[in-house]
């Protein structure tokens, strides 16, 4: 304790030393290091909006691409995007791909999040992207194109149809001069159809009724009531009944959990189903309402027309029970630790109902080392032939294998199925040579992926009954479902979306090797599994159509764009471009601007870039630098690499400046806005920012800002 009072006077008396003395500083100074002096004068300037005179430029829109939970979760880029830019631009989250969801429903739960958090702060959005080939929902797509596959119910028809099918409609009563029984229209080759015409529209849909003789029902029983209907042009109808306590019920029509007053109908046949069992007798009937719309033929098919029992007595024995997997499933398995079970609703063939998957992470030295088992209640017959059904699709691209085993593992094989990423029908057939093979195996050992497996169906050859049909749908059928598709998509986007103002209706449609055509799936030689075409079933006017769309659903001061990549680079594709909307302004749709991507690099080639500002702006429609970022293509960014990127993207500011009329101008947005990291989806390691993966601002910051004084 001595020791340290001892320490403290000490100190004390030195301070007072040199309190009083004279002190004299050292002469010396450090130099700022450049890099930092060059930071701070770069984080001097203004936000980059602050450069456009908006007195002179009122319309003019500086934008900003941003992904839509970076947005939404109003961190830095939520703060980044609104201090510089007048818009943003999702680059991904409006696509198709991102909002339909595997039933076809259009989810905009998201995007009116984002709209509500930029409307707030007065950021406009544009609407990226309308009719595209990539990043759409093209299983959801394809699936609607697919083939119509019926199986009959295995139960007794309870209708009596005889007077469908000689064509006399014994039995059945109408009030419609419109309806008849005509040949060869119906589902499957000389098939009959009852036709229905409606001259004029009516307040009571049973205006325009067929109904059907008495149906007899067991009292306590559910039935199952199911047609296959198509109209000449969108239609509705209704099913009433007589016999039932409450006979104009809301009804589940497509089975999707919800009850509706009516159905749709449309070119191409769609399956109506529903249940019913508030019976107030011994007895119902079933009356076709289709007193909605004027001027609509609606085609029902006899042979797929069933009422039944769903607790009757089976005609058909599906060895496989609850083969459609929408109550659970039976099925179990193993091997190589693959995840295995029952998909969620609307992942089933035809993006309708649930499937079985079964994920294998890795092939496997032998077929059989991952298998799926369902275990039938009693064994086959000794000496049976069995036939196997079922759809499958993929992930990716492989083989499985499924047989009949017993439990000393011998077995019967159906044979190998090659498996791809498009659902189709597989019927197999094997006969049972032992009296103990008692369960049903599936070996996924060959596949790496995931497989699913859905409406599996084995059949004894004596099991009696039951039939399938598969109707393929023609081009014109095609068309036309298409055509509807694009319609609910863009009415539902542009409708859903009022604080939209702009939008790219079209985007990408001309071909890389050839310029001056469209692209299209049959020279595309590696389409992914997002890729639809809609041109390939619509044609050249399937722009015309996506613009006339957008134009009738929109707001009147709506602008339309069609926009493209690489037309600085190429030309011709430019051009190609220019004659395109030419093209669909000659058959009537009016297009408002042209977006030019300009995904660039520092070694672009400049007379091109002027020269293709020039085409564009001769075309007198509004121009929109719509996707622009400037790659330095080089593992290092130096200095003298960074000067250059700042001087292409000054470049590509005056360039448009000098080139593009004032009044032409909607604006320019930038896409890469800061760097990517190594293994990011756009533009890798490239540097293309004008912030850098730190969002630092970079030189490129500087020359945009005092390139956008010119405007």
């Amino acid at each position: 304790m001595q020791y340290i009072n001892r320490f403290l006077v000490y100190s004390g008396v030195l301070a007072m030393v040199f309190s009083c003395a004279d002190l004299d500083p050292l002469e010396f100074a450090v130099e700022k290091p450049k890099a930092i002096q060059a930071q701070e004068e770069l984080n001097e300037y203004e936000p980059l909006k602050s450069y456009i005179d908006s007195s002179s430029n009122p319309k003019f829109k500086l934008g900003g691409a941003v992904s839509l939970s970076d947005y939404v979760n109003k961190g830095l880029a939520y703060r980044l995007i609104n201090k510089n830019f007048h818009e943003l631009t999702l680059g991904y989250g409006m696509k198709h791909g991102a909002v339909v969801q595997a039933d076809g429903t259009i989810e905009l739960r998201q995007v009116n999040e984002l709209i509500a958090a930029a409307e707030a702060v007065g950021t406009s959005v544009f609407g990226h992207t309308l009719t595209w080939h990539a990043n759409q929902n093209a299983s959801y797509l394809n699936g609607t194109l697919a083939p119509l596959v019926i199986e009959s119910p295995s139960f007794p028809n309870d209708l009596d149809k005889a007077g469908l099918e000689d064509g006399s409609l014994s039995g059945y009563t109408t009030n419609s001069q419109g309806l008849s029984i005509v040949d060869g229209q119906g589902i499957g080759e000389g098939a009959n159809a009852i036709e229905i015409q409606v001259a004029s529209a009516n307040e009571d849909p049973g205006a325009v009724r067929l109904t059907t003789p008495d149906i007899p029902v067991v009292a306590g029983h559910e039935y199952e009531v199911i047609f296959y209907i198509k109209s000449d042009q969108p239609g509705q109808g209704r099913i009433s009944f007589e016999g039932l306590n409450e006979n104009t019920p809301a009804l589940d029509y497509d089975s999707d959990g919800e009850a509706t007053e009516f159905f749709q109908t449309g070119f191409s046949w769609n399956e109506v189903r529903f249940k019913v069992k508030d019976f107030a007798g011994d007895s119902f009937s079933l009356n076709f309402d289709f007193g909605y719309s004027a001027g609509v033929t609606y085609t029902i098919d006899v042979n797929n027309l069933y009422v039944y029992d769903t607790q009757g007595d089976l005609i058909v024995s599906n060895l496989v029970e609850n083969g459609d997997f929408e109550t659970g499933t039976g099925w179990g398995g193993w091997g190589n630790n693959a995840q295995m079970g029952v998909t969620q609703d609307g992942l089933g063939y035809g993006n309708q109902g649930k499937a079985f998957y079964l994920t294998n992470p890795s092939i496997t030295g032998g077929f059989w080392e991952v298998q799926s088992v369902y275990e039938f209640p009693e064994a086959l017959t000794n000496g049976e032939m069995y036939t196997l059904s079922f759809w499958v699709k993929g992930d990716a691209e492989g083989i499985i294998r499924p047989e009949l085993q017993s439990p000393d593992y011998s077995s019967n094989a159906f044979g190998q199925v090659n498996v791809n990423q498009e659902w189709q029908r597989v019927e197999l057939s094997t006969t049972a040579t032992a009296a103990d093979r008692q369960r049903l195996i599936v070996s996924y050992g060959e596949f790496a992926g995931t497989v699913y497996i859905d409406n599996v169906s084995l059949i004894s050859a004596s099991g009696g009954g039951g039939s399938t049909t598969i109707l393929i749908r023609d081009d014109e059928v095609k068309k036309a479902i298409v055509e509807q598709e694009l319609e609910r998509w863009i009415e539902t986007m542009v409708t859903g979306l009022p604080y939209v103002n702009a939008w790219d209706v079209v985007n990408e449609p001309m071909d890389d090797g050839n310029p001056y055509e469209l692209k299209s799936a049959q020279t595309d030689s590696d389409i992914s599994s997002d890729e639809f075409y809609w041109q390939d079933y619509l044609g050249k006017d399937y722009a015309v159509k996506a613009f006339n769309l957008a134009r009738e659903f929109g707001k009147p001061e709506d602008l339309l764009f069609i926009n493209d990549y690489n037309l600085e680079y190429n030309l011709d594709k430019c051009k190609g471009l220019i004659d395109y909307v030419s093209y669909i302004e000659s058959q009537g749709a009016t297009v408002d601007g042209i977006g030019t991507q300009m995904h660039i690099s520092i070694d672009s080639d400049k007379d091109k870039i002027t020269e293709m500002f020039k085409l564009l702006a001769q075309t007198g429609k509004l121009v929109k630098v719509s996707e622009l970022d400037v790659r330095t293509n080089t593992s290092e960014a130096t200095e003298e690499i960074l000067q250059l990127q700042a001087e292409m993207y000054a470049y590509v500011v005056q360039a448009y400046i000098d080139n593009v009329p004032k009044e032409q101008r909607y604006g320019i947005t930038v896409w890469g806005i800061s760097d990517s990291p190594e293994d990011a989806s756009w533009l890798p390691g490239e540097f293309q920012g004008l912030w850098d993966i730190n969002l630092n601002r970079k030189p490129a910051y500087q020359s945009f800002a005092e390139a956008l004084k010119g405007l």
